[in-house]
């Protein structure tokens, strides 16, 4: 069975990986139709994601088929076109027992922490699969992406009318936007990159746009989009600890800031920054089982439309060269879809 694993940084190589082995009980055997490339595999790629081991099939944003069961599984069947929710919890940690199992403390992710599905047949559990009989592949390969976000915007919590900033136009915090949007709450996107901010307004009708120019012009605006309160609810979704740390300066008194973007450097500031607001600093993690669901019902009744995501497409055979040349700001990917097999 073909598939492509990192084997070091920068080094994706072709292997001629073993089948899968029957699927044992709770456990279904999937086809990987397409593949979403996102932030976590290019950082996996450039050597920099945190819990990431080489070599490794990464693969985690996933559009698949069900193509055999195991005993006991009763949620998909063969021939189901599904979303992996790839988050591996362990079920009986603290987290878990809480709910909160996108956090669990012995976490496995599909693709990141365990082989994933940059192949063409993997093993998985049954109950973190979540079918469409309505999407294609590439739809529910978004609906990882689209989950995070999700999560992001329930940390948050904006409130109808309330002032939130989303910090990084890519596909997090375009994510982000997506569920901020629903609760009714008055959005502002900020970016280094005018041709995000043209997407935001062209594809969502957000006026309100700042783009990062450091030179403190951004707060000014902020202030002025605010009327002088600045924000409620403020996501940084870039992943950059400059940016994370400069994130407070957005924040209302009183207000919610949540790192959704991951580095491995320190995030700081003064002490007075968070505690003469009051403010809640939040992380968020992953998501939950819910949010599949949901968002499958949100795209398959038109409230979110994923077709303006999608910028570029390639071939199983294509990853290995062309994957330097997509990551590289210049290339204008927002989202491009790997197509595995068909």
């Amino acid at each position: 069975m073909k598939a492509l694993q990192l084997v070091a940084p920068e080094n994706f190589e072709f292997i001629d990986a073993p089948e899968p082995p029957e699927p044992a009980p709770g456990e279904a055997l999937i086809r990987t139709a397409r593949m979403g490339i996102c932030g976590t595999d290019v950082s996996c790629y450039l050597g920099k994601f945190p819990f990431f081991d080489y070599p490794r099939i990464p693969g985690h944003e996933l559009g698949v088929e069900v193509l055999k069961v195991g005993e006991g599984v009763s949620n998909v069947r063969p021939g189901d076109r599904c979303s992996v929710e790839p988050y591996l919890n362990c079920g009986k940690c603290h987290a878990c027992t809480k709910g909160q199992g996108n956090c669990c403390e012995n976490l496995k992710v599909f693709g990141v922490m365990m082989d994933g599905g940059l192949c063409e047949r993997s093993i998985i559990r049954a109950d973190k699969l979540h079918p469409s009989d309505k999407l294609d592949f590439e739809q529910l390969a978004l609906v990882e992406t689209l989950a995070i976000g999700c999560h992001a915007s329930d940390r948050g919590n904006p409130g109808k009318g309330e002032h939130a900033l989303v910090i990084g136009a890519g596909p997090i915090g375009l994510a982000t936007l997506e569920f901020n949007r629903l609760t009714g709450a008055n959005i502002t996107v900020m970016d280094m990159s005018q041709e995000r901010l043209d997407f935001c307004r062209t594809t969502y009708g957000i006026e309100n746009l700042v783009q990062f120019k450091g030179d403190g012009s951004e707060l000014e605006k902020c202030l002025e989009i605010t009327k002088g309160n600045l924000f409620d609810v403020v996501t940084d979704a870039t992943g950059n600890p400059r940016s994370m740390s400069g994130a407070l300066q957005y924040v209302a008194h009183t207000g919610n800031l949540v790192y959704v973007g991951i580095t491995t450097e320190e995030v700081s500031f003064v002490h007075p920054a968070l505690h003469r607001k009051e403010m809640n600093l939040l992380a968020s993690r992953n998501a939950l089982p819910r949010d599949f669901p949901r968002i499958i019902s949100l795209i398959e009744d038109g409230t979110i439309d994923t077709a303006p995501w999608i910028t570029h497409r390639l071939g199983f055979d294509e990853v290995a060269h062309r994957f330097a040349d997509l990551i590289r700001p210049e290339s204008g990917v927002l989202k491009a879809i790997i197509e595995v097999t068909n």
